[in-house]
């Protein structure tokens, strides 16, 4: 079965809580919670990121945050609640698909970063 990018935005925004900018800096005061920005590098490079969140570009978000992975990423913690965004919501909404599939549970989607109203670092 073919399925199409609208296809699969409607999936993975069935599957992930679509959050605000001040739903996300309340989850982010409680602890426990990893925000990623999956833009590439270059986005990454001109307009900063959320502050302490990490970098991982959508192509290699999976190999990050499989623990069997050589690439793994010890920030990636099933226990955590995870917060993504890119610079429109399209990317994220689909990590967080990914990551759903992959056993994360408490996966949210803030977005595009032009959402974020909270500090940024450069």
């Amino acid at each position: 079965m073919v399925t199409s990018v609208k296809q699969m935005l409607e999936a993975a925004n069935a599957a992930v809580p679509k959050i605000t900018s001040e739903q996300a800096a309340e989850m982010i005061g409680s602890g426990n919670t990893l925000v990623v920005d999956v833009r590439d590098a270059p986005e990454v490079a001109a307009s900063g990121k959320i502050a302490g969140a990490v970098h991982v570009s959508r192509g290699m978000l999976e190999f990050r945050a499989d623990p069997e992975s050589p690439y793994h990423d010890k920030a990636f913690d099933k226990t955590k609640t995870v917060i993504l965004y890119c610079a429109s919501g399209g990317r994220s909404a689909l990590a967080g698909k990914v990551l759903k599939d992959m056993g994360y549970e408490k996966v949210y989607n803030v977005g595009g970063f032009k959402d974020w109203s909270g500090p940024v670092e450069k």
